[in-house]
């Protein structure tokens, strides 16, 4: 994926997460947000992969 594409879905994957961990904190379903709370740190993950081939390509483009 490229960076823009990992971000997007890295953040998607937050809030996909967030709602998760609210809709089982609400119906007090523990695992409903344990799953959530995983998608939203593999969301955050996404986001840092983009943010990181992100730098890599600028570093690239001034050698």
């Amino acid at each position: 994926m490229g960076s823009t594409t990992d971000k997007i879905t890295g953040k998607a994957n937050e809030i996909a997460g967030k709602g998760k961990q609210a809709v089982g904190k609400a119906t007090d379903n523990k695992s409903l947000r344990g799953e959530g709370a995983a998608q939203e740190a593999k969301g955050k993950a996404q986001v840092a992969t983009g943010k990181v081939k992100d730098k890599l390509k600028g570093a690239v483009d001034r050698l």
